[in-house]
């Protein structure tokens, strides 16, 4: 029988009730015995659709908790230090869910503690990508491309435009931090395949400064852009361009282009499909990929077989500083109007 493994969830949110919950559940050993949410009311929702028989009031009492085992926190930004770092104190494992932090000092203060803890941390990584991750490091690792001389990132969308809609929480600095659309996720995304940054320059937009807060009421100002544009180097010395946006109606598909001296590899998102060129040839074609290539969504899997020692966390809290550090160094250089080097000083 595999080592029993008891889990608390701080924090159930979407992604939490749809993917986290179904996917520990399918896990032999692995049981959902306790929850803490934003409110009583929540907590007890959630916990009574589920089926968990241990409810908070305070997160706290859930990490100390002896039913507990693990804990997986599935907050906002604003909470992911104060709950990862307690409960790496209590002695248990943690799962916590993506951006890792606000800032990169929160992410160091995270993994300071992972490490003189010795316990395991995880961090949920992005769907984006996923699916054939293994196909890309294959055709870079074989240089079907070549050198890779420049990568283009566009993750485009109209979320923002609406000028009556109101405030998300990801649109204010308290609880999200300097995280940026999904600058973050494509930032790990790209990390894994190409390695690290060296160099940012960026330009940001708030096109709607003020919005209504549903929780208040009341007007409340949008401090996190709705649009950044980088240009950045790469350790290895290519050249990179992201285009992030939340103002792009119908905008064209979100996508990786990578462009070597031997040709070009574009990975389309939203139809989850790879096309290639070599050099002499007029048209990207799409490649034949097969089902054996492939990645599945099995997160909750991972971070249980890291928990029984039968792997190594991916991605690993040391991964969400390296992630965590790039989004800081584009706020600074928007902020600055001035190019930002890597790695930051701290």
């Amino acid at each position: 029988m595999p080592q029993p493994i008891r889990i608390g969830i701080i924090g159930a949110g979407g992604i939490v009730k749809h993917r986290h919950l179904p996917g520990f559940r399918k896990i032999d050993g692995v049981e959902i015995v306790a929850v803490c949410n934003r409110s009583e009311e929540s907590t007890n929702r959630f916990a009574d659709e589920n089926n968990i028989p241990h409810r908070f009031s305070d997160w706290r009492d859930l990490v100390h908790s002896p039913e507990v085992d693990a804990v997986v926190v599935g907050t906002w930004p604003y909470m992911h230090r104060d709950c990862s770092i307690e409960t790496l104190k209590a002695g248990k494992p943690v799962f916590c869910q993506a951006r890792m932090a606000r800032n990169v000092e929160e992410a160091r203060e995270m993994l300071a503690a992972q490490k003189e803890s010795g316990q395991v941390a995880m961090l949920c990584p992005p769907p984006i990508g996923l699916k054939w991750d293994r196909v890309i490091k294959r055709l870079l690792a074989e240089k079907t491309i070549g050198k890779v001389l420049t990568i283009r990132v566009s993750m485009m969308g109209g979320d923002y435009l609406d000028h009556d809609a109101p405030i998300h929480w990801r649109q204010i600095r308290e609880y999200s931090g300097n995280n940026v659309l999904t600058l973050g996720i494509m930032a790990e995304v790209i990390h894994r395949w190409f390695g690290k940054h060296k160099s940012a320059m960026a330009y940001a937009q708030t096109h709607v400064t003020a919005r209504m807060d549903p929780a208040t009421g009341e007007e409340r100002e949008v401090d996190i852009p709705d649009a950044v544009w980088v240009n950045g180097e790469m350790e290895s010395g290519a050249l990179i361009q992201y285009s992030f946006s939340g103002l792009a109606h119908l905008a064209p598909k979100n996508c990786v282009e990578i462009y070597g001296c031997h040709g070009t590899i574009v990975y389309d998102f939203v139809e989850e499909k790879i096309l290639t060129a070599q050099l002499g040839e007029s048209s990207l074609k799409e490649m034949a990929l097969s089902d054996d290539q492939s990645k599945v969504w099995e997160v909750e899997l991972d971070f249980i077989r890291a928990v029984r020692g039968e792997a190594q966390p991916e991605p690993s809290f040391e991964d969400g500083v390296d992630y965590m550090e790039w989004v800081d160094a584009v706020t600074k250089s928007y902020r600055m109007g001035a190019k930002v080097t890597l790695p930051l000083g701290g």
